[in-house]
């Protein structure tokens, strides 16, 4: 340190004094040109991708259902009928997957009409009125007959062709079906094609499968009624975090400290517990030799040497605590000075903190981009029709080709003379290039997912970096500080270092791409009776599980030392690995700190919100006048939980802008100690309180200049 060759030259020689280094390089070039090429190109092909699953899908299969001719509901000459009869839909196969539902329609080998409304009341055709033509008995319900159906047409001839519904039963609208209402006390007349146990059981079974609709009504009905408390519970989110981060200035010392007594009073307290429990089973002879092999875990609870192996752990953790206390107190005290430079760094550069909006809008539209390309490309296709008879026996049905192909324009086929004939709506097609290389792009679209992610979260963490680094290279600060350092850190990141954080994004998604298709194997595999496979499975996650953290880690600290110096991916990578690794017991230490002190804000802010929540959508907080009245809701767990993960969200962007500036300034000042000493050409950049801790000084001014 302080200019001293470093003993361990295996990991990379000390930075060199530079008498022109004033922070982050302004002078730079582009980094890393090809990768760059590579991913613009990629970015073009993934337009590309999305146009062609714009002209060919159809997101209405999705959206609308369709009638037994495939015509949409609620579109085009439907505009006024958005919903669909079936004509009975006990004959449904009914999926329990409520979007394949809405996907792929459900399965019904019977008529379905659009309609403008679901039927209010029970109806069905009388015994008496089967001579009767389709205009007199169907005057009121002339709606729910398919619409070619001729008024003079003969009553029974029409339920035997299909073309009108033999009974209506009253129905509530979801997913764009008429589905049977509830508690439906109705007594159908006795046909023989109709029977009353049936329906029961159909309507039974329907509501079973899907229930969503009251449960989605509620749910909605209960945001409507809490959004702006939600809001309010979010803004105090907000403000927990911004407080908790600027008061660390003045309290980050008493806090880790109180963190760490902590930690040592629960080992101890653990410790305390083990030994009681051991000494309870001791006296009573409880020992494992009586107990023997079990696969009942709780049972080893009730052996002494269950409690004696904790006993001993809890010993160790905490007798490594207490000296790493004891040995690394200097190393914790630099880690709790940093933390106070990190407060004061994003006091002085406020923008810093609402830079994670950004960040979530890019997030949005490459998620949004990638949700609607999927959407297109899963429904693309041409709609596909096949003849559809409910008596293929019957006479003159003889000849009919059932399930082949029709055209559902050629009037003269569909109404021939075999009763009950239709062309109706089967499905969409899966020929064509767009449809046979759908894999293909959906994958492309997977990868193209991951990769703008993790780019857009480079990005951040690059602007981040260089924003930061230019306040811990500025001499005197605020004075040195530039006038916008988060935005010039911004344009200097997309202008020059575009490829370099394409290249650390491919390499991340490249190892998530291969987690995701070890988990695929692993969920197929999971009927296998094979323990060796699953055993190989397993270790492979978990070495790709490492493999990921490392290279996140190594790409972050990467990140940073292209934002300052501007060299390409693979040279900043080394440079930073071997920065680090020069220094791993103040990496070790800054890290578990850092960490311990972020995730205790985390639980903080987010248990701070909860409890408030809790209190407020319960009703438990009484008092506060009608205008700030708790909402009447069905689900009061409803907001609280939207609160704590919305809370959860805003403390993880804020935060992270807060360990990113732990991150930036630690590098620099590990680069601070080599490049300098302390003497009049080669001051120190670091605060006084490192300075002091480390028992450092400056032997220029406190106001000086630094020499040319």
């Amino acid at each position: 340190m302080g200019g001293k060759q470093d003993e361990n030259e295996a990991y990379g020689k000390s930075a060199k004094y530079d008498p022109s280094f004033r922070g982050p390089i302004k002078n730079r070039g582009c980094t890393d040109i090809i990768c760059c090429v590579l991913f613009l190109l990629f970015i073009l092909g993934y337009i590309v991708v999305g146009i062609v699953a714009w002209v060919y899908g159809d997101p209405r299969q999705v959206l609308y259902p369709r009638n037994s001719t495939g015509a949409y509901c609620g579109m085009g000459e439907n505009q006024n009928k958005p919903y669909v009869l079936y004509f009975n839909i006990f004959n449904c196969i009914v999926a329990t997957n409520i979007i394949s539902i809405a996907q792929n329609g459900l399965q019904c080998p019977t008529p379905q009409v659009c309609v403008s409304s679901c039927p209010e009341a029970p109806w069905a055709v009388d015994g008496s009125q089967l001579s009767k033509t389709v205009g007199e008995v169907f005057k009121e319900n002339k709606n729910f007959c398919l619409p070619e159906v001729p008024p003079d047409m003969n009553v029974m001839k029409s339920l035997e062709q299909e073309l009108c519904p033999s009974f209506l039963l009253p129905s509530a609208p979801a997913l764009g079906r008429c589905f049977p209402s509830p508690n439906i006390n109705f007594t159908l007349p006795g046909y023989g094609w109709i029977d009353n146990t049936t329906v029961s059981k159909g309507i039974s079974g329907l509501l079973d499968s899907i229930n969503a609709r009251d449960v989605s009504v509620k749910i909605f009905e209960d945001f409507a009624q809490s959004w702006y408390w939600i809001l309010v519970a979010l803004g105090v989110a907000l403000v927990l975090s911004l407080l908790f981060i600027l008061l660390l200035r003045l309290v980050a010392a008493p806090l880790v400290l109180l963190l760490i007594v902590g930690v040592l009073a629960v080992l101890a307290y653990g410790i305390y517990h083990c030994w009681q429990q051991y000494r309870t089973l001791r006296d009573k002879g409880a020992s494992i030799t009586q107990l023997g092999f079990t696969t009942n875990l709780s049972a080893y609870q009730s052996v002494q040497e269950t409690w004696l192996a904790a006993l001993i752990v809890l010993a160790v953790l905490e007798g490594i605590l207490l000296l790493m206390l004891i040995f690394l107190r200097q190393r914790i005290r630099i880690a709790i000075a940093l933390l106070k430079e990190a407060s004061r760094a994003v006091g002085q550069m406020m923008s810093t903190m609402f830079y994670p909006l950004v960040t979530f809008v890019l997030l949005v539209i490459c998620i949004g981009y990638w949700a609607m390309t999927a959407l297109y490309l899963a429904t693309s296709g041409q709609p596909q029709y096949i003849y559809r008879v409910p008596n293929p026996s019957a006479p003159g049905c003889e000849d009919v080709p059932v399930n082949k192909s029709c055209d559902p324009m050629d009037q003269s086929k569909n109404f021939s003379s075999c009763p009950g004939l239709t062309c109706a709506f089967q499905g969409y097609s899966s020929t064509g290039l767009a449809q046979r290389s759908l894999f293909n792009l959906q994958i492309y679209g997977v990868l193209g997912l991951f990769w703008t992610v993790n780019w857009v979260l480079a990005l951040g963490q690059c602007v981040l970096a260089g924003a930061f680094a230019s306040f811990y290279w500025a001499f005197r600060k605020p004075q040195d500080i530039p006038t916008f350092p988060l935005g010039s850190a911004f344009i200097r990141t997309l202008r020059y270092h575009t490829g370099s954080l394409a290249f650390g994004a491919l390499i991340l998604t490249l190892v998530q791409i291969a987690r995701i298709i070890l988990e695929y194997i692993d969920h197929k595999l999971r009927g296998s009776q094979n323990p060796v496979a699953r055993c190989i499975i397993c270790c492979f996650k978990c070495c790709l599980w490492c493999l990921e953290k490392f290279i996140k880690f190594l790409n972050r600290n990467a990140y940073i030392m292209i934002a300052i110096y501007g060299k390409n991916f693979c040279v900043s990578a080394k440079n930073a690995f071997m920065l680090l690794m020069r220094n791993v017991v103040r990496v070790v230490v800054l890290d578990k700190v850092t960490d311990l002190l972020l995730f205790f804000g985390k639980l903080l802010v987010v248990g701070g919100v909860g409890v408030l929540s809790f209190f407020f959508f319960s009703g438990r907080i009484k008092g506060l006048g009608k205008d700030f009245e708790n909402p009447h809701l069905n689900y009061y767990w409803l907001p609280i939980m939207t609160s704590i993960m919305g809370a959860y969200v805003i403390a993880s962007g804020f935060f992270s802008v807060f360990g990113m500036c732990v991150d930036t300034l630690f590098l620099c000042f590990l680069e601070d100690l080599e490049r300098n000493d302390g003497s009049q050409e080669r001051p120190y950049y670091m605060p006084k309180s490192l300075l002091k801790i480390l028992g450092k000084k400056n032997k220029t001014p406190g106001e000086g200049k630094r020499k040319k």
